[in-house]
């Protein structure tokens, strides 16, 4: 394997000189304090990974109206600046670097979680499958309210202001969250956005929206620090494009044009299923041009393949480094690794965040 891309070498991210390949993927855990505040068990426990290459933090939502799920950080309130900087500054003392996962759930939410009990807003009016999770327990997803072109303005807005909150909070960058069947996604793929209007129907009224809330963004942090995940084939939340490979070609290229920090593709979802389209990633990352992230279900070995072959620059592992704190050691010494439990993933206290075992202990 070439020196120059083996997980453990430096490489250029922006302004960043990070020193492993080793990104810790952004993993919702459920742990946020009253009023959606960061806590201190959230500050040790990223402390605890800041031996990533990069951390991006789990998805924050930008206004109380993204909320889709109980006890998850928001960046849009004094408090919850104040909560995020006491990690962001444990993340530096320990050498790390953070981006902040900008956030907007769009219609995968429910009336209880959204200010006055009103409906969750999306692209169009269509109903997601299943249930979602709520403070009283799972409730089936309503009908979201679809988004009225002269709303679209204050997305983009609460972006911007998400992003000069992540700048307050002393973040590094932030990354967009356009993957996975939220908001933004919900505009890019065309199973969920039967619009006619400017943000609509073909490929490039459908990526409007992303562009503007990029544009927004770059606006306040510059364009080597923002990066923007995308979830070409990902089935979660109900999600499928007609043709993902246009539709993502185009948001691929035209991301790339703007020199970004990076692009975070995110191949399959946690259990290795997709929509059962083909997508050609390597051309994604050709489209692109610049730091290409992959993410979903890479082992070491399986990482060490894709760096060696070209297929990316950086690897984001989730789940590995939800139950390994200092993943880039184990890897580096060949260690076994801690199995993660699912049943504390999601909600909860230290058990299951905090306290699995480093080597050092």
């Amino acid at each position: 394997m070439n020196q120059d891309t083996n997980l453990f070498s430096p490489i250029q991210l922006g302004p960043y000189r990070l020193r492993n390949r080793i990104v810790m993927a952004p993993l919702t855990r459920n742990r946020a304090g009253q009023g959606q505040v960061p806590q201190p068990m959230n500050v040790r426990y990223y402390q605890q990974r800041a031996s990533a290459g990069l951390i991006i933090s789990e998805a924050t939502q930008v206004c109380p109206e993204g909320v889709g799920y109980p006890n998850t950080p928001g960046i849009h309130s004094d408090q919850q600046v104040q909560g995020w900087r006491a990690i962001t500054e444990a993340v530096h003392h320990e050498g790390g670097r953070i981006f902040l996962q900008l956030w907007h759930v769009g219609r995968i939410s429910h009336p209880s979680l959204q200010p006055g009990g009103a409906l969750p807003v999306a692209p169009s009016a269509i109903k997601p499958e299943g249930d979602v999770i709520t403070y009283e327990g799972l409730k089936p997803f309503v009908t979201p309210r679809a988004l009225d072109s002269a709303e679209l303005p204050g997305i983009v807005a609460h972006y911007r202001q998400g992003a000069q909150h992540a700048l307050e909070a002393g973040f590094d960058g932030v990354e967009i969250h356009a993957a996975n069947g939220y908001l933004l996604d919900q505009f890019l793929r065309d199973g969920s956005n039967h619009r006619t209007d400017a943000y609509g129907g073909s490929i490039e009224h459908r990526a409007r929206l992303l562009l503007e809330v990029v544009e927004a963004v770059t606006q306040v942090w510059g364009r080597e620090r923002v990066g923007v995940r995308i979830s070409p084939v990902n089935p979660f939340n109900s999600m499928y494009d007609s043709a993902p490979e246009q539709t993502f070609g185009y948001v691929a290229e035209r991301l790339g044009a703007l020199k970004l920090a990076y692009l975070h593709v995110v191949e399959m979802d946690q259990s290795g299923v997709t929509t059962g389209q083909s997508v050609d990633f390597h051309r994604l990352r050709d489209l692109f041009g610049g730091i290409y992230m992959v993410c979903g279900c890479y082992t070491y070995e399986r990482a060490r393949a894709a760096l060696a072959k070209g297929d990316a620059d950086l690897i984001a592992f989730g789940r590995l480094f939800l139950a390994n704190p200092d993943l880039p050691k184990r890897f580096a010494d060949g260690a076994p690794l801690n199995v993660p439990q699912v049943e504390t993933f999601y909600g909860g206290d230290e058990k299951g965040y905090t306290d699995y075992p480093s080597l050092a202990s």
